[in-house]
C-alpha cells in the first residue's frame, strides 16, 4: 500500500460566487485548492497519459481544469464524470451515456451503464486525477464515484491523485453511522450522514481501512488544500449540483434530504430547492407548486399546491437536525409518510422505527452516540487540516 500526502506552498485568489457567510477577505484569498498547486502534481504526471475524474466544479479561478491542463501541455486521455454529468446540469438520478466531445479525448459517464470504470474505459490511462467539489454528506454520490475510481485504478495498477478541496460541512460530524447491510450508491461506507472530512481525507480512510473491494488499496496521493482548516468557512464558488443553488441549500441538504424518502417535497421544481419543504396537507404559511424544470423534470407533487415552511431567507447554518422531518411527520403520519428509500438514506432501519414510536430528537441522537463516537476516533486518524 502506498500513501503520499503532498503539502501546499502556493497562494491563489479565491473568488466567492455564491451567497453565504462572509469570510474575511485576507483569509479567503489565501485558500488554495489542490488543483492550483501545479508544482505539487505536474512533475508526477509529466509525460504520462492522464485520466481526469471531474465535472463542472473542477475549476481554477473560473477556468476549467481540463482547459488549464491542456494549455500546460498535459496529455489527457479520457475524462470521467459522476452523477449530473460533465456540465453538472443533468437532474438527480438521470442515466447519462458516455459521449464524444469537442476535445481530443472521450468523456466516459460513471452514472450510466456502470458506476465503476471498466478496464476498457481506462485503456491508455497511466495516472488518474480526481478533482470534484463535494459537500461532505454521506448520500451525496461524488464520494461513491471516487470510491469506484480508486478501486478500478487499484485493479489496473496505476495511481490516483486527489486534488483536494474544502468541505463546507467540515467543522463537524453528526447523524447515524451507516449499517453496511444498507450499503448502496448513496451510502457505501460506515460513516455518519455528515462525516466532516474532505474527499482527500475520506479517500485516505477508504484506502487504509480496506474498504475497497477485497481489501485492495491504490497508490494514492492527496494534494492538500492550503491555508484552510476544518473551522474555516468555505462558501462554494460553483453550485455543486443543479438543486443546490446556494450555500443555504448546501447547509440544509443533510437535514432536508431525508424528505426524499417521504411524501414531502423539498422544493425540487421551484426556485428554492432544498430550502423549503411542504405537502398539500401540511400546515404552513409558505406556498409553492413544483413544476417541471430542467433540473427536475418530474418533481414530487408536480402541479400540486403545497403548504409548508421556507428556510430560504436564513443564513447558512452548518448543522444537522431531524427537527423538520419530525415536525412534518407529526402532521402527516396518517398519510403513509415514509417510503422505502428513507432507510437507504438513513443507512439503517432503526431511525424510521424510532420516529414512528414517537422518540424525540434528543432520544434519537442519544441512540446513535456510541457508533458516532467510534467514528470520531477513526476520523481523527485521517484529518489533514487540524
Amino acid at each position: 500500500m502506498f500513501k503520499t500526502i503532498i503539502l501546499f506552498c502556493s497562494t491563489v485568489i479565491f473568488v466567492n460566487c455564491s451567497s453565504g457567510p462572509q469570510v474575511p477577505e485576507k483569509e479567503r484569498d489565501l485558500i488554495t485548492i489542490g488543483a492550483e498547486q501545479f508544482d505539487r502534481y505536474l512533475p508526477r504526471i509529466a509525460g504520462k497519459r492522464i485520466g481526469l475524474t471531474v465535472n463542472h466544479t473542477s475549476t481554477i479561478g473560473g477556468t476549467h481544469l481540463v482547459d488549464t491542463l491542456l494549455q500546460l501541455g498535459v496529455d489527457i486521455t479520457a475524462v470521467y464524470t459522476p452523477e449530473h454529468g460533465f456540465k453538472g446540469n443533468v437532474q438527480a438520478g438521470e442515466h447519462i451515456e458516455s459521449q464524444e466531445s469537442t476535445y481530443d479525448f472521450r468523456i466516459e459517464s460513471l452514472y450510466g451503464k456502470s458506476k465503476k470504470p471498466s478496464a476498457e474505459q481506462l485503456t491508455g490511462v497511466e495516472v488518474m486525477l480526481f478533482d470534484i467539489q463535494d459537500v461532505g454528506v454521506r448520500f451525496y454520490t461524488y464520494i461513491s464515484t471516487m470510491h469506484y475510481v480508486m478501486e478500478a485504478c487499484a485493479e489496473n495498477d496505476f495511481p490516483v491523485i486527489i486534488l483536494d478541496r474544502p468541505n463546507p460541512h467540515g467543522s463537524y460530524y453528526d447523524g447515524p453511522v451507516l449499517d453496511t447491510a444498507f450499503r448502496s450508491f448513496v451510502g457505501m461506507h460506515p460513516i455518519p450522514v455528515v462525516h466532516g472530512m474532505t474527499v482527500g481525507e475520506l479517500a485516505t480512510m477508504i484506502n487504509e481501512e480496506g474498504w475497497l473491494l477485497n481489501g485492495i488499496s491504490c497508490d494514492l496521493e492527496v494534494v492538500q488544500v492550503g491555508n484552510w482548516t476544518h473551522e474555516t468557512p468555505y462558501p462554494l464558488p460553483v453550485r455543486p449540483s443543479p438543486n443546490l443553488p446556494n450555500d443555504v441549500a448546501v447547509s440544509l441538504y443533510p437535514s432536508l434530504c431525508f424528505f426524499e424518502g417521504t411524501i414531502v417535497s423539498i422544493g425540487r421544481g421551484t426556485d428554492y430547492p432544498f430550502q423549503v419543504y411542504g405537502h398539500p396537507k401540511l400546515q404552513g404559511d409558505f406556498k409553492f407548486t413544483p413544476r417541471s424544470v430542467e433540473a427536475a423534470k418530474k418533481p414530487k407533487l408536480m402541479g400540486e399546491l403545497c403548504s409548508g415552511v421556507t428556510l430560504a431567507d436564513q443564513d447558512p447554518e452548518y448543522t444537522f437536525t431531524l427537527k423538520y422531518v419530525l415536525d412534518a411527520y407529526a402532521q402527516l403520519k396518517g398519510e403513509e409518510f415514509f417510503k422505502s428509500y428513507f432507510n437507504t438514506l438513513a443507512g439503517n432501519d432503526q431511525l424510521i422505527k424510532k420516529i414512528k414510536d414517537g422518540w424525540s430528537e434528543e432520544q434519537i441522537r442519544e441512540s446513535w452516540q456510541p457508533e458516532l463516537q467510534k467514528f470520531g476516533e477513526l476520523r481523527r486518524k485521517y484529518l489533514l487540516y487540524d
